[in-house]
């Protein structure tokens, strides 16, 4: 629930709340609310610097089934979590999701290459509890994430493996397979 909550719409909220009625009892004389201008301001301030360096949740492509939902609680490993977690939460002072994890893979050479995460989706690959995210890659190939497999399945691994497939255009999805 939490994870879901905007820090930054929150300070925005609450400081331009406090600032107005701190302006307002100010205006008409009223001493005691007026401090409130003092606590609005600074709030408001961290509001807009969180706004700026906002990243927003990634979507869900479909919604989660309860079997798949009952297969990641008894399947999943420590790792699909963490990332099912980070992705779908506010995120503050990153550029993107997983910027850090494709660079490392070496599927980011540059800020303006870096492929784009846009869509998740879990789901069960023959009986295993599966974590596809989907990327918008214009600059990265099909080819250049299949040559990077073993790469990726050792650095979300272990138990998992890697099934990267192009369902169109720019994009690919990679699907993290949970293995024994």
């Amino acid at each position: 629930m939490l994870r879901q909550i905007s820090l930054a719409l929150l300070g925005l909220t609450v400081g331009g709340i406090l600032t107005i009625v701190g302006f307002i009892a100010y205006a008409t004389g009223n001493a005691s609310l007026s401090l409130t201008i003092f606590y609005g301001i600074p709030i408001l301030l961290g509001g807009l610097a969180l706004k700026a360096a906002e990243l927003k949740p990634v979507p869900y492509v479909e919604p989660t089934t309860p079997e798949v939902i009952a297969l990641r609680e008894q399947q999943a490993t420590a790792t699909q979590n963490q990332l099912r977690q980070d992705v779908t939460r506010y995120r503050y002072g990153q550029e993107a999701h997983l910027d850090e994890a494709l660079e490392r893979i070496g599927l980011s050479p540059s800020d303006a290459d870096r492929p784009e995460l846009i869509g998740i989706q879990e789901t069960q690959v023959e009986g295993a509890y599966t974590l596809v995210m989907q990327f918008d890659s214009p600059f990265i190939s099909l080819e250049q994430w299949q040559e990077r497999q073993e790469k990726i399945e050792k650095f979300f691994g272990p138990n998992v493996k890697a099934n990267i497939t192009q369902p169109e255009g720019n994009y690919i999805d990679l699907a993290l397979i949970q293995v024994d």
